[in-house]
């Protein structure tokens, strides 16, 4: 649509006098036109914000998300890493989206003139020179805004500053910070502008850095509003419209299936959590898109919806990809004078009747140098709450789209609504699935058609209102709001940011470690619990390096069929439901990412994984709870752990439930325990009961994503805090999380005629927990004169951490047991700790604690205690 000859300003620079000084680029990244506005008269018109002029998609992001990167240049790692980033509604809904892509590791908010229901706003400010001024600030999450990071602002043009002005005063009064910083395409502002933007910076104490594409000034002459006016009182008389194409066609819904839980754009918050998701899910969502583009030409026109802006960006941009001939632009409030002409920035526009129950009222709406432009196809995306009868009426939108293009594609995108604002009757007697906006009369089942609107196919699963919504809020919202986000890779963690999102508080710069011999101390003398301090993390050998790459190399299949038969068993007993897989930290971890990753790999399911901390003697983390079910259905959750030993884990999960459900009001949480392995038969869902080396037992966070184990101290974790972890970036070269995920990923396929059959054989069969295990470290317990069933650690797993962490005494090795304790082995030698072998063990090895221990005691052979 960008002429390549004359400038699209050159019509009004010649009847107005209107200039643009500057940078030259300017020119290639603005042009002009006319509005009718008592305030401002001409519009400066983006090139490459995907607005009003058509555009392709990997322009409109690479222009916001190169900005994103200079940003995150300026600022600095640990900066970048803190910044909450602003976009503003309408126009820049998208492009703030793209910036904060760019700046990584930023959540993303903008301002919404949508109220909605049961969110109170955390704050407002005012658009001056706008025709539709009141910007809302609705975050699912209140302290999304009260951090001491930077705030980066974005908007399409700074040409006032005016609107950031407003905003800065109102946010700087309730959430005070030292550092902004403003993004914007062009800075047209004059030098009075600049000045009164310093003086305010300086008055309120903060730096404020600006970063654009290009600046300089608009020039104007006397009387410029007068005749622009009067231009526009004349030109509107014969609209540029073409004659439309007859008959239309009804359009093509194409179900999107948008992934569950992430919001549609940034109206409540959109966190690095959701970009993870949302990029994992968009090539098939695009791939859909394309399928239904198939007999259209080879142009085709992305139209997103108002503040909808980033999701149809996105999914142009993976068309873009997949080889379509692409442009990309949105619909908007914004009513501008169109003019047929090559040096004019509007050549067209479509008017309709606003689809989506706006609350100032009903209102006509425009789409821009759509009509004419020689698209083929038109792939219209609009969220849930604006698929209304209005959109499919014969003035809607959709039959404005198909009077002049020949192939017309509508895609919705469920409107995500906070879960405490969402109401509680979203399912009737049968289970079917409801939605329903407060406030509004309009409840839709999914999964049925609205009869009374034009261009609905049965079977599809269009929704007036959200179709895909959290779980409603179980506790008062405003406890659960005030727990952060789940920390997530890179920034904490080497795991992927969608593998596992850790519900903990991150004490990576808190001296934790202690010497193990002190900690043993002071653990048995009961002047500490053993989560109140770390032991100094374990460096292995080389040796012991090569044993774990050879026992991985060996194990792998053997783990994955184990992942395969405990992922499929969970799936098989919620059939119809999502698990929501809940390791807990920090073993569970790598076995709910490989879950995660198999449910993926077997059935394109997407699970939520989250790591959560379970102290034995203090409990699970009541405050993840709380998040867990303000965020999903507690009857979905599912906890996940890397192997059970005596089961103490499993019966204090139990208890803490208990306790939770009868203190706080929330229940649907089970106490079951999904493990990699049960050698000492504690659950009843597992993959395996054999007692074998799981390669991620053998060592400590360098194959748990470089997270330690979880820390619980009164000083450090208040009452409405996540229990703590370190992140040890330190390690970073001696990570191998990711290899041992992917060798055992990477024997999926070939196990996987074994799992279904012994799936299927599991499922039949009794799995009745018998607590052998249990029995056996009372037995063990008893006969070595320990009297503590906590100083017995049975099972391969639960004696590698002894040997690691604890001060051990002696091992107990089933005898026989062959290259599943070659590591044992080598840990006990290097320690001193001699290794006994038994008959009638139920395990491959048990690790004995030294019972009653000081600094001064020995083992066996006067030398178990010495670390070495």
């Amino acid at each position: 649509m960008i002429d390549d000859v004359v400038w699209s300003g050159t019509w009004v620079a010649e009847r107005l006098g209107v200039e643009l000084n500057g940078d030259e680029r300017l020119p290639g990244l603005l042009g002009l036109a006319l509005r009718r506005n008592p305030r401002r008269a001409h519009l400066l018109v983006s090139n490459v914000l995907g607005k009003h002029v058509p555009q392709r998609p990997s322009v409109v992001r690479g222009a916001g998300y190169d900005l994103g990167v200079r940003v995150r240049e300026l600022l600095g790692h640990e900066d970048a890493a803190r910044a909450v980033v602003l976009g503003y509604a309408e126009t820049a809904t998208g492009l703030g989206h793209s910036v904060a892509d760019g700046l990584g590791l930023a959540p993303y908010l903008h301002s919404t003139r949508r109220p909605v229901d049961g969110v109170a706003p955390a704050g407002g400010f005012e658009e001056s020179h706008s025709h539709a001024t009141s910007h809302l600030l609705l975050p699912e999450d209140p302290k999304l805004l009260a951090g001491e990071g930077p705030l980066v602002l974005v908007d399409d043009e700074f040409s006032t500053g005016n609107t950031v002005l407003n905003t800065i005063r109102d946010l700087h009064e309730r959430y005070p910070r030292g550092r902004y910083v403003i993004v914007a395409l062009v800075d047209m502002r004059t030098p009075e502008d600049r000045d009164r933007l310093t003086v305010f910076a300086d008055e309120i104490g903060a730096r404020v850095d600006l970063l654009t594409l290009a600046a300089g000034t608009v020039g104007l002459p006397d009387g410029v509003l007068a005749k622009g006016q009067e231009l526009v009182a004349r030109y509107e008389a014969a609209p540029a419209v073409p004659a439309p194409r007859v008959p239309p066609g009804p359009p093509v819904r194409v179900p999107l299936d948008w992934p569950e839980g992430v919001p549609d754009g940034g109206r409540h918050g959109f966190t690095p959590e959701h970009r993870a998701r949302l990029e994992a899910a968009l090539p098939a969502m695009a791939a859909r898109l394309a399928e239904a583009l198939r007999p259209a030409g080879s142009r085709v026109l992305v139209l997103g919806f108002e503040e909808l802006m980033y999701a149809p960006l996105r999914l142009g941009t993976e068309l873009e990809l997949a080889g379509l001939d692409v442009s990309y632009s949105t619909t908007t409030r914004s009513p501008v004078l169109a003019v047929d002409d090559p040096g004019y920035a509007i050549r067209t526009r479509l008017v309709f009747p606003a689809h989506d129950a706006p609350a100032d009222g009903p209102g006509e709406r425009y789409a821009y140098n759509v009509a004419g432009a020689g698209f083929d196809a038109v792939v219209a995306v609009v969220d849930s709450a604006a698929d209304t009868p209005e959109l499919h009426a014969p003035d809607g939108l959709l039959a404005q789209l198909a009077a002049h293009i020949p192939h017309v594609v509508l895609a919705v995108v469920p409107s995500y609504v906070p879960s405490y604002a969402a109401g509680d009757d979203r399912t009737d007697a049968v289970g079917h699935d409801r939605t329903h906006v407060a406030g509004d009369d309009r409840t839709h089942v999914a999964g049925d058609a609205p009869s009374d609107a034009p261009g609905y196919v049965a079977g599809d699963a269009p929704s007036y209102v959200p179709s895909c919504v959290p779980a409603p809020a179980t506790e008062a919202p405003e406890r659960s709001s005030m727990l952060p986000e789940p920390l997530r890779g890179p920034a904490f963690s080497s795991y992927a940011p969608d593998e596992v999102g850790w519900l903990l508080q991150d004490l990576s710069d808190v001296e934790l470690e202690a010497p193990t011999e002190e900690r043993e101390e002071a653990i048995q003398s009961g002047g500490a619990h053993y989560a109140e301090s770390l032991p100094v993390e374990y460096q292995p050998s080389d040796r012991y390096q090569e044993l774990f790459h050879a026992a991985l190399e060996t194990s792998a299949a053997r783990i994955a069929r184990a992942v395969g038969t405990v992922t499929e068993t969970v799936l098989a007993e919620r059939a119809g439901r999502r698990p929501v897989l809940v390791s807990l930290a920090r073993a569970g971890t790598p076995v709910g990412v490989l879950m995660r990753r198999w449910a993926q790999a077997r059935h394109g399911i997407d699970l939520h994984h989250y790591a959560v901390s379970i102290v034995r003697g203090r409990g699970i983390d009541a405050n993840a709870l709380r998040w867990l079910a303000a965020h999903h259905d507690p009857a979905d959750v599912v906890f996940v752990d890397g192997w059970t030993g005596k089961g103490a884990i499993t019966r204090e999960l139990a208890d803490a439930l208990k306790e939770f459900e009868a203190r706080e009001g929330i229940t649907g949480f089970d106490p079951e325990i999904a493990v990699l392995a049960d050698p000492g038969s504690c659950v009843r869902t597992y993959g395996t009961r054999e007692d074998f080396l799981i390669p991620s037992a053998c060592l400590n966070s360098t194959v748990s994503g470089l997270i330690s184990r979880t820390v619980l101290r009164a000083d450090l974790v208040g009452p409405d805090d996540f229990h703590g972890g370190k992140f040890y970036r330190e390690l970073a070269s001696a990570d191998v999380s990711g290899d041992f995920l992917d060798a055992v990923a990477a024997r999926f396929d070939e196990v996987g005629a074994a799992v279904d059959t012994e799936v299927k054989e599991l499922l039949a069969a009794d799995r009745t927990p018998t607590w052998e295990g249990w029995a056996a470290v009372e037995r063990i317990s008893e006969e070595y004169g320990i009297h503590d069933v906590n100083l017995v650690k049975p099972g391969v797993g639960e004696t590698t951490r002894v040997l690691l962490r604890r001060v051990p005494w002696k091992i107990l090795a089933q005898r026989g047991a062959g290259a599943d304790l070659a590591h044992v082995r080598l840990l006990a030698e290097q320690r001193g700790v001699p290794v006994e072998e038994v008959d009638e063990l139920p395990y491959s090895c048990v690790g004995l604690i030294h019972p009653q221990y000081t600094r001064g005691a020995t083992g066996a052979d006067g030398k178990a205690v010495v670390s070495q």
